[in-house]
């Protein structure tokens, strides 16, 4: 097994686990993304789109190839896009969110290369 494909393998593992955690304790996402659920229906959006999406994201890449791999990481370059603009206009300049856009460039380089 190749370090490119183990390298995709962590990603997609990393993925599924935040999914994992915000389905299971989802006022944990407050650490890693600043979002405050105050009520029932925030708790339920964090559950099903940081948990649910997550999770189908993560694992998707084992079911369906490489194919998913790519999918997962353009996804990520779109959300690294987005922080990246968002950080500018709204002067989000949390290190968290630094973090957060370093993480996504790395995953999405990785996901999106064919191995």
């Amino acid at each position: 097994m190749n370090l490119l494909l183990i390298a995709k393998i962590i990603a997609a593992i990393a993925t599924a686990l935040t999914g994992v955690l915000a389905l299971v304790k989802p006022t944990a996402v407050y650490g890693f993304t600043g979002l405050i659920a105050d009520g029932p229906r925030g708790i339920s959006e964090i559950r099903s789109i940081f948990g649910g999406l997550f999770i189908a994201l993560g694992i998707a890449p084992f079911i369906f190839g490489e194919s998913a791999y790519q999918v997962l990481g353009f996804g990520y370059l779109a959300i690294a896009g987005v922080r990246l603009i968002s950080i500018i206009i709204d002067h989000s300049t949390a290190s968290s969110n630094w973090i957060s856009l370093a993480i996504e460039i790395v995953f999405g380089l990785i996901l999106i290369l064919r191995h």
